[in-house]
This record gives C-alpha cells, sequence and structure tokens, in this order.
C-alpha cells in the first residue's frame, strides 16, 4: 500500500498509529481505529470501521492499516461531497453563500468554530467583509493539506 501514498504521509500515518495503539502496536478494537482515522482527517462510520477491523480478522497492523486508509480514501471524496451539498442549497448555481448564513453554520452548528477561526477562514478566501462567499473557494481553502511548519 505504500505506493498509494507519499513518503511523508504515510510517516504521519506510522506516527499516528504507534501513538494511539496499544503496547501489541496493533489495533485491536473500532475505538482505536476511530481515533486514529479522525486524527488524520478521515470521517468513516462505524459500520465502515466495523467492516474494516473485521475483514482484517480482528486486529490491525500497520500494514494493515495502510490498506484501510487507501481503501476508505478513494470512498471519501470530501471536497465533492461538500460541492454537492454547496449546490444543493443554490439553486440558481451562483456559486455564493451569504456569509452570514455561512457563519451562523460555522459558528452554531455541528464542529463550532469561535468567531476568530470564523474570521480567519474568510479572511483565507478573501471574503472578510463581502457579503458573500464563493463556495468553491471556501472548499479549496477548507480541502487544503495543513501546512507543516
Amino acid at each position: 500500500m505504500a505506493r498509494f501514498f507519499k513518503e511523508q504521509d504515510i510517516d504521519e500515518f506510522r506516527d499516528c498509529f504507534y501513538l494511539n495503539t496499544s503496547s501489541s502496536g496493533q489495533i485491536t478494537n473500532v475505538n482505536e481505529l476511530k481515533i486514529i482515522m479522525r486524527s488524520l482527517g478521515m470521517s468513516p462510520t462505524l459500520p465502515e470501521l466495523d467492516v474494516y477491523l473485521k475483514d482484517k480478522g480482528g486486529k490491525l497492523s500497520f500494514a494493515d492499516f495502510l490498506d484501510v486508509m487507501h481503501t476508505h480514501s478513494t470512498k471519501e471524496k470530501i471536497p465533492h461531497e461538500l460541492l454537492t451539498a454547496f449546490e444543493a442549497t443554490d439553486p440558481r448555481r451562483t456559486g455564493l453563500i451569504p456569509t452570514r448564513d455561512l457563519k451562523h453554520a460555522l459558528n452554531e452548528w455541528g464542529e463550532k468554530l469561535d468567531p476568530k477561526e470564523t474570521e480567519s477562514l474568510l479572511r483565507e478566501t478573501n471574503s472578510l467583509g463581502r457579503p458573500q462567499v464563493n463556495y468553491r473557494d471556501l472548499i479549496r481553502v477548507v480541502s487544503a493539506p495543513v501546512p507543516d511548519y
């Protein structure tokens, strides 16, 4: 599975894997797998996690984990899913969302951002102070890899 990931990604996966597994160096339960995959930016469902663990006999070595990450990364297309969600709320296909609606969603729903985080995100999309946000720019910003400083 190493051929599907960059060396830098594999190093990050390895660090997270060994930081969150038991002393045996294997994932032995769904909770460990969930924590590791979500820490790495994936959003697997509990049924998906169950299947991944059962397919590998209830234990995942690091090599098995790379296989799971590859399988899941081919399924999960977050930028496309975000675009589909925004387009569903944009019947005229303008590519824009009112800034106040976006702020409300980011600050009040789900995993809430604080106002400073929202302002920073709007600044990155060049939308700070504007009445509307181009949601394609927003998706590009939130889907970009986290910088490694």
